[in-house]
């Protein structure tokens, strides 16, 4: 599976643009704010249905036009698809392919299996638990349409429980019977999520430490930790020895929606310890690792997208990590980068590229 062309119409700093691409390596030059990153944005609209950077669609209309236009033409076992997508303000977003819409755009999640590695990635280690259990839904949904529903269902039982114990709160009455079904609907769908969370972070592991290795010259044993609280105890019981905080609360306080995911070198805490250099290391790591098991589970290699990645990394890292890249272990593959030291490191290692000079916002030209 691969992209052949691109084409944008209004969406973010670009007014029109065509772009016809290489179906191994694909690199975008150019100095900070020129449009690099949205054009990999809208790469991965066409994957996820939205924007890696903004969660309002309306966000990433080109100033003063009211709509934007992202479509691809996707070479999917020797046939071209073509996707869609469509939004104009006050309107509902359109999802298209081969000019036919989806009646839901969870319907669309997994046929352009999608990994992304930028700068936003370090929000895995600095932020809440929110940011790691995005990561992990947002792997296994890809591969895994029982898991999209599982959660799907589990996020509108939360929400109706939740609702009903901010009535409790206003009106001090508690309809025990209607509580319990949304209860027994999050066992029901938390359960089997928690499960297969579990075994997606067992089964990373190890090929996580492997690319980890290769990059980093290094030894140090990485791990990932997922946490929940049905390590302990049934999730029946969760619910029960929540109950009363939950009614002072007027939320759910505990279930696998407040899992997490914890990231250490060796015995040491990547964000109480590592450098900038090693925290970037584990996280490319990390990502490629997660382009490793979807391409297993899928049976074709997944789009990869490299957004700055560079930055704060010594050169024979840089050359490490293109040296996986040109490998045919990948498929189709599209980097940013603002300099040069990338197009001379680039034509040593790589047979088959593209080389984009992107400038002057909705204007870029290319070479090969």
């Amino acid at each position: 599976m691969f992209l052949k062309k691109l084409s944008l119409v209004n969406f973010k700093n670009y007014g029109q643009v065509d772009i016809q691409l290489s179906p191994k390596l694909n690199c975008f030059v150019g100095n900070n704010g020129v449009g690099k990153t949205n054009l990999l944005d809208a790469i991965y609209y066409l994957s996820f249905c939205k924007s890696f950077i903004n969660a309002a669609d309306s966000q990433n209309i080109k100033y003063s036009e009211n709509f934007f236009l992202i479509q691809g033409d996707y070479e999917i076992e020797n046939e071209t698809d073509n996707i869609f997508c469509g939004f104009k303000k006050g309107a509902k977003k359109q999802f298209k392919r081969n000019k036919k819409e989806y009646a839901k755009l969870s319907e669309h999640i997994g046929l352009l299996p999608l990994v992304i590695v930028s700068p936003n990635d370090n929000q895995l280690i600095l932020s809440g638990s929110e940011e790691r259990r995005k990561f992990i839904d947002g792997v296994i949904s890809q591969y895994d349409k029982e898991y999209l529903n599982f959660l799907i269902s589990y996020n509108h039982a939360l929400l109706q429980r939740n609702a009903i114990l901010k009535d409790i709160g206003r009106k001090g009455l508690l309809n025990r019977d209607v509580l319990d079904i949304w209860n027994q609907q999050l066992i029901r769908f938390g359960k089997p999520i928690y499960k297969k969370r579990k075994e997606f972070i067992t089964n990373l592991i190890p090929v996580f430490q492997e690319f980890y290795d290769f990059i980093a010259f290094s030894n140090e044993k990485v791990a990932l930790l997922y946490s929940s609280a049905l390590d302990n105890e049934p999730f029946e019981d969760i619910l029960k020895k929540s109950e009363e905080k939950d009614f002072i609360l007027q939320y759910t306080s505990a279930g696998i929606h407040r899992d997490d995911l914890d990231f250490f070198i060796g015995e040491h805490s990547l964000k109480k310890t590592a450098s900038q250099g090693q925290q970037k290391t584990y996280l490319v790591a990390l990502k490629f690792a997660q382009f490793e098991f979807i391409k297993k589970t899928y049976g074709y290699k997944p789009l990869l997208l490299l957004d700055d990645i560079f930055d704060k990394l010594d050169q024979l890292r840089m050359k490490q990590i293109l040296k996986l890249v040109a490998d045919h272990k990948f498929g189709q593959i599209f980097i940013t980068d603002t300099g040069k030291r990338i197009e001379q490191i680039i034509e040593n290692v790589a047979d088959e590229y593209k080389l984009f000079n992107v400038k002057d916002e909705s204007i870029f030209e290319f070479y090969t």
